[in-house]
C-alpha cells in the first residue's frame, strides 16, 4: 500500500508545511510553565539544593558587585582630602589608602568569582533540565501514530530538538541566573543613588533603563521574526540535504546530482539572505542602546559635576556615579541579551512543546489490562476502514485466523492486504466492526501487550544502523549469543555472517544498505524468530528473494510458524498453496476465501491470479533456458544477461 494513502484523520492536527506535521506553536506561557518542573524537580532534593544556594551566591555577588564602585568613591574621597604635602612622609595615610585600593580590588575579583559559582551550582540544574526534557520529547515521539511519523520530515524535526535543547539551557541560565540578578542590581543602584545624591538621579537612571528596556524590546521582536524566518530557511535546507542523501542511490540512478545541488542551493540562498538581515538588525540594536544609554550617564555626570562645582558633592561622588552607570551598563546590555536570547529561546522551544502536546491519534483506554493471549485466534467482524473521508479501504470485510492455524491475505494491488496487518498491529484505529484475538477486542487492551503477542516479517526490512548482532537482539533486548546464533542459523543467514571478516559485529550501515534485500529480511526473519511471539505477521516477507532462496526462507518460515498463528499477506502465490485458508480481496471487499485447490476449482479471481503467476514463471524458464543454450554455443558469457524474478 502506498503512503500517500496516509491521510486524513490524524491530518486534521497537522497544518500544510507544517514542520514535521506539527500543529502551530506552543505560547510563551505554556513553555515557561512546562519549564518549571525541569527547573524545580520533583523528587530531586539535591538538584532543588542547588537551585537555592546559586540563588544566595546570585544576591551576594550583587552586594559585591555595588560594593565596588562605593569603595572606589571613599579611596577617592580619601586621597583628594588626605593627600600629604610636598615632601612630607606618607606614613599611616599611606597604609590606609593601600588597604582602601586593595578592598577594591578583592571585591572586583570577588564579584567574578561569586559569579562563576553560582554558575557552577546551577550547570548540574541546566544540564538534567536539557537530558529530562529531550528524553520526553525522544519518548513522546515514539507514543505518537503512525500517521504523524509518515508524514514528518526527518531532518527538520531533527534541527527542532537540536535547537530547542539550547533553547532549554538559554531559557534556564539566563532567566533564572541573569534577569532577576540584574533586576535586583538596578533596585541596589537606585537606593545608593537616593543615599548619596538624590531622587533626581534615580528618575533619570529609571528613564533611562526604560527607554534602554523598551527599545530593546521593540528592536528584538523585529530581529525574531527575521530569526524565525531564518531557522525556518534552515529548516529546509537540512531537510532537503538530509533526504537527498538517504536517497542517495535513487540520485545517482537518475543523475541529478545538479537538480538535487540546485535544491539545496536555493534553501541555502534563502537562509543567506536571512542571516545577514539578522546580523544588519543587530548592528541596528546594539547602536541604538548604546546611543540611549549614553545620554542618561552624561546627563547624571553633568549632574554630578555641577554638584562638585558648588560644593554639594565631592570628586568621590563623581567618580562613583561614573563607575556605577558605566557598572550598570553591562548587565542591561546583558540584559537586553538575556531578552533576546530568551525569546530566541522561547522561539526554538515552541515547537517542541507544540509536539509534546501533539495527541496520538490511537492511545490506550485508561485501566486498560494487558493482552491475555492463551491460543491466538483471530478474527475481523464487519471490519470497515478508511484512511481519510470518502476514500474507503476495506469494506464490512469479516474471517477469522484459527489457532496454530496459516491463513493467506492475496489480492490485486491497493486491495486493502497491507492495512489489515497495520490494522492488527493497532496503528490505526477502525471506524466500525471489531477485531479481537481471543475474543479480547484489541482497542480494550494495552497496544505494548498486543504488539509484543505478534512477530512481523515485513516486506520492506529496514535496520538500525549498528551491528547485525544488535539487529538480530533487537527482537528480543535480554537474548543471550548463543540464542541469537540459533535465531540466525533457523533463518538460513548464519553461515553468511560466519564469512563476514567481523562476523556478528559487522555493521549494516544506514537503513541496513550494506547488505542485500535477502539478506536483510532474513535478519529479520531471525529477529522474529528470537522473539517467538504466538502470532506471526509474514508481509510479503520473501518478496526480496530469488527463487532458490525464496525456498530456504519459505521451509524456514514454515518451522518457525509450525503451531503458531499465522497471517500471511503474500504477492506470490507459490508461498501459500500450503496455507490453512486463503482470503482473496479485490478493492477491500473479501470476494473469495478456500484453500489453494478450492479456489482453482471456482475458476474466479484467485484463479486469474494463479495462471497469471504461472505463465510469468514458464515464461521465464523458457527465457532462462534460451539463454543457457546461447551460452553453451559461446554467443553469450555466464552472467552477460541477468533473468528477473517473477511478480
Amino acid at each position: 500500500m502506498s503512503h500517500g494513502h496516509v491521510r486524513g484523520q490524524g491530518a486534521r492536527n497537522m497544518p500544510a508545511g507544517g514542520l514535521a506535521g506539527v500543529s502551530g506553536r506552543a505560547d510563551h506561557w505554556t513553555v515557561f510553565k512546562g519549564l518549571i518542573p525541569f527547573v524545580w524537580p520533583e523528587g530531586r532534593p539535591d538538584l532543588r539544593m542547588q537551585v537555592v544556594l546559586a540563588f544566595v551566591v546570585l544576591v551576594i555577588a550583587k552586594l559585591v558587585t555595588i560594593a565596588v564602585p562605593i569603595l572606589f568613591k571613599e579611596a577617592t574621597d580619601w586621597l583628594t582630602q588626605n593627600a600629604p604635602a610636598a615632601g612630607e612622609p606618607a606614613g599611616v595615610m599611606a597604609l590606609f589608602a593601600t588597604s582602601l585600593i586593595l578592598a577594591y580590588g578583592i571585591s572586583r575579583v570577588l564579584m567574578m568569582v561569586l559569579n562563576q559559582v553560582r554558575d557552577l551550582f546551577f550547570t548540574k540544574v541546566g544540564q538534567h533540565a536539557v537530558r529530562q526534557l529531550n528524553n520526553r520529547t525522544f519518548q513522546h515521539l515514539h507514543r505518537l501514530s503512525l500517521r504523524f511519523h509518515l508524514e514528518r520530515r526527518t531532518g527538520g524535526l531533527s534541527r527542532v530538538i537540536e535547537r530547542a535543547a539550547r533553547g532549554i539551557e538559554l531559557i534556564i541560565r539566563m532567566g533564572l541566573l541573569q534577569l532577576a540578578p540584574t533586576v535586583l542590581e538596578l533596585l541596589l543602584v537606585c537606593g545608593v543613588l537616593l543615599y548619596y545624591f538624590n531622587w533626581i538621579y534615580v528618575v533619570i537612571v529609571l528613564i533611562t533603563v526604560t527607554a534602554y528596556m523598551w527599545f530593546t524590546f521593540a528592536a528584538s521582536e523585529w530581529r525574531i521574526g527575521i530569526r524565525r524566518e531564518m531557522n525556518e530557511s534552515d529548516n529546509d535546507a537540512n531537510t532537503k540535504a538530509i533526504d537527498s542523501l538517504l536517497n542517495f542511490e535513487t540520485v545517482k540512478y537518475f543523475g541529478n546530482e545538479a537538480m538535487e545541488s540546485r535544491r539545496f542551493d536555493a534553501a541555502m540562498a534563502r537562509y543567506e539572505q536571512a542571516a545577514i538581515r539578522t546580523y544588519y538588525s543587530l548592528g541596528v540594536l546594539n547602536s541604538g542602546q548604546a546611543f540611549i544609554f549614553t545620554i542618561g550617564m552624561t546627563i547624571v555626570m553633568w549632574l554630578a559635576a555641577r554638584g562638585v562645582m558648588h560644593g554639594t558633592h565631592t570628586v568621590g561622588d563623581f567618580v562613583m556615579i561614573n563607575a556605577m552607570m558605566i557598572q550598570l551598563y553591562m548587565p542591561l546590555n546583558f540584559m537586553g541579551m538575556v531578552y533576546r536570547e530568551i525569546k530566541q529561546g522561547l522561539v526554538d522551544l515552541e515547537t517542541m512543546f507544540a509536539l509534546l502536546e501533539q495527541h496520538p491519534e490511537v492511545e490506550d483506554q485508561p485501566g486498560a489490562p494487558p493482552l491475555a493471549v492463551k491460543d491466538g485466534a483471530i478474527r475481523f467482524e464487519n471490519v470497515s476502514f478508511a484512511y481519510e473521508p470518502g476514500r474507503q479501504i476495506l469494506h464490512d470485510v469479516s474471517f477469522q485466523v484459527p489457532a496454530g492455524k496459516m491463513v493467506a491475505i492475496v489480492g490485486p494491488s491497493g486491495a486493502g492486504k497491507s492495512t489489515i496487518s497495520r490494522i492488527l498491529f493497532r496503528f490505526y484505529d477502525i471506524q466500525s466492526g471489531a477485531v479481537t484475538i481471543d475474543g479480547q477486542d484489541i482497542r480494550s487492551v494495552t497496544q505494548a501487550s498486543l504488539r509484543a503477542a505478534i512477530g512481523v516479517v515485513p516486506q520492506d526490512t529496514v535496520l538500525f544502523n549498528d551491528t547485525i548482532l544488535y539487529n538480530i537482539r533487537y527482537g528480543r533486548p535480554d537474548a543471550g549469543d548463543e540464542e541469537i546464533k540459533e535465531a540466525a542459523r533457523l533463518a538460513q543467514i548464519d553461515e553468511f555472517i560466519k564469512t563476514l571478516p567481523e562476523g556478528y559485529r559487522t555493521m549494516v550501515g544506514e537503513r541496513g544498505l550494506k547488505l542485500s534485500g535477502g539478506e536483510k529480511q532474513r535478519v529479520a526473519i531471525a529477529r522474529t524468530i528470537l522473539k517467538g511471539p504466538p502470532i506471526l505477521m509474514l508481509d510479503e516477507a520473501t518478496s526480496a528473494l530469488d527463487s532458490h532462496t525464496e525456498k530456504e526462507i519459505q521451509d524456514a518460515l514454515d518451522r518457525v510458524a509450525r503451531n503458531r498463528t499465522t497471517l500471511v499477506i503474500a504477492h506470490r502465490l507459490s508461498t501459500i498453496v500450503h496455507a490453512d485458508n486463503i482470503l482473496v480481496l479485490e478493492k477491500g471487499r473479501l470476494v473469495e476465501q478456500g484453500t489453494h485447490a478450492e479456489l482453482i476449482a471456482r475458476d474466479g479471481l484467485y484463479a486469474s491470479l494463479w495462471n497469471r503467476q504461472r505463465q510469468a514463471e514458464k515464461a521465464r524458464e523458457e527465457l532462462a533456458q534460451a539463454l543457457e543454450e546461447a551460452q553453451r554455443a559461446g554467443a553469450l558469457l555466464p552472467g552477460d544477461i541477468k533473468i528477473p524474478e517473477p511478480g
